[in-house]
């Protein structure tokens, strides 16, 4: 009888193939239509808001608080680009999980709709700044993270056994990665709205704790999703991008910092390398 790790291969293997034997229930093809539908509603509704068809941009939105220049610990303007390839990523991911082949996926079972969830969040979190609503905005925000951190331990739980499932990881990685270093850009916007630590000689303080805090985060993800490089390495990837144009942000006015760059460049260069480190670090029972 296998014992150990052996046991646990084996019972996943007979999950999966049983998996992939059972016929689709009625609640998996109104999963597969529904987060389907939901992502297209939901990206389509992010990109209008967001400006990228006329109108108003995020950055003016809300007196500008989350504009590039509006904090010491905002990223500068390139770092959004990365916006594009995650809204791509949902994409796939939601016609992947539509697929025939995917609808008794034990994976997608468990995350489809943690997926559609973030991005109706994310589609939420662009209309209240619309709004205006920037103490609203950072609830929803930190609802998203939190959306995307049960994703990211679900995903570290259930290796990947297929392209779907490595193009999940991915997005997801750089979802989660992105929305930690947003979020703390949030909190920052909305502190300095209201006038706390806006200027003065602390900012350079706060802001390094607020980056030092960021890296923290980064190892602590690489540390629980250690030996899954398809999910870590994005999320250390996405984190250290932004991170970096935080750096970028800091060498001009009106928030330039030699200190707070430099401390950003570090931080970026923590997230990366533990999650390099980490994604070669063999997992216990896997």
């Amino acid at each position: 009888m296998p014992t150990g790790r052996n046991a646990v291969i084996l019972s996943r293997m007979q999950t999966a193939t049983a998996a992939t034997t059972a016929r689709p229930e009625t609640s998996d093809r109104a999963r597969q239509v529904l987060v389907l539908v939901g992502a297209v509603l939901a990206i389509g509704g992010a990109a209008f808001g967001s400006g990228a068809f006329g109108g108003q941009q995020v950055a003016d939105a809300a007196g500008g608080a989350l504009s590039a220049d509006a904090t010491p610990i905002a990223p500068a303007t390139p770092a959004f680009s990365i916006w594009s390839l995650i809204y791509l990523g949902l994409a796939v991911v939601a016609v992947a999980q539509a697929l025939p082949g995917q609808a008794t996926s034990p994976r997608f079972r468990a995350t489809a709709w943690w997926v559609l969830a973030s991005m109706l969040l994310n589609a939420a979190w662009i209309g209240v700044v619309q709004a205006g609503w920037l103490a609203a905005s950072l609830l929803v925000i930190l609802v998203l993270l939190a959306v995307l951190a049960r994703l990211f331990v679900v995903l570290v739980r259930m290796p990947p056994r297929g392209v779907a499932d490595v193009v999940t990881d991915v997005t997801v990685g750089l979802y989660l990665g992105w929305v930690s270093v947003a979020t703390l850009a949030n909190v920052t916007a909305y502190l300095t709205d209201a006038g706390v630590g806006a200027r003065g000689p602390a900012v350079t303080g706060w802001s390094v704790v607020v980056l030092a805090a960021a890296a923290a985060l980064a190892v602590g993800y690489a540390m629980h999703g250690r030996g899954r490089a398809s999910v870590v390495l994005p999320v250390g990837a996405a984190m250290a991008w932004g991170l970096a144009w935080i750096g970028v942000g800091r060498q001009s006015p009106p928030f330039e910092d030699g200190v707070v760059a430099l401390a950003a460049f570090a931080a970026a260069v923590v997230a990366l390398g533990s999650a390099v480190v980490a994604s070669v670090v063999r997992r216990r029972h896997t």
